[in-house]
């Protein structure tokens, strides 16, 4: 039966939160997902904290979203990702209410631009369009149609170019 959204809660991640997050990951993605591209630029890494959300419903972890740094060429950026949503809850809008929500923290925080690997179609909803071809690359392969962008200033027309790494100083 699903759950009315009024009754889902949308708060910060908590360390109380992380295997409930990586059982989470393992249902959704599967073991595949520590080969994707997109790991590498998470490997040594800290995820954000003020933007990682997690959706409850009674108390069980049903969504989860995180936001890493990274470095697009000279610029600071966002890297959207993992987002999951439990397999049984999906298409009720949860996963794009947990982005509308940490794109805003985002935004109040002063980031510019979040980037991630993706469905367009999907994350277009909450404003992410593909990044131009070659503009951007990632560690490792990446079907370049995935890679999308989103500048959360509203003001940016012209998105960063380079690739995309983990900020010097961030790997222990």
């Amino acid at each position: 039966m699903a759950v009315p959204q009024s009754q889902i809660q949308y708060v910060k991640e908590c360390p109380d939160h992380a295997g409930d997050i990586d059982a989470l990951l393992t249902h959704a993605f599967g073991p595949g997902r520590f080969a994707k591209a997109a790991e590498r630029l998470r490997e040594g890494n800290q995820p954000i904290q003020d933007m990682c959300f997690v959706a409850l419903d009674r108390n069980s972890i049903i969504a989860s979203v995180r936001f890493w740094p990274v470095d697009i060429g000279d610029d600071a950026a966002l890297l959207l990702g993992p987002l999951a949503v439990d397999p049984a809850r999906r298409g009720a809008g949860i996963g794009i209410k947990l982005m509308e929500k940490t794109l805003e923290i985002g935004h109040q925080l002063g980031h510019r631009t979040v980037i991630l690997v993706g469905d367009e179609p999907y994350y277009a909803r909450v404003g992410f369009t593909m990044a131009k071809r070659g503009s951007i690359s990632l560690p490792g392969p990446v079907d370049p149609l995935r890679i999308l962008w989103r500048d959360l200033t509203g003001q940016t027309k012209q998105q960063v170019r380079g690739r995309v790494s983990v900020p010097r100083g961030t790997n222990p």
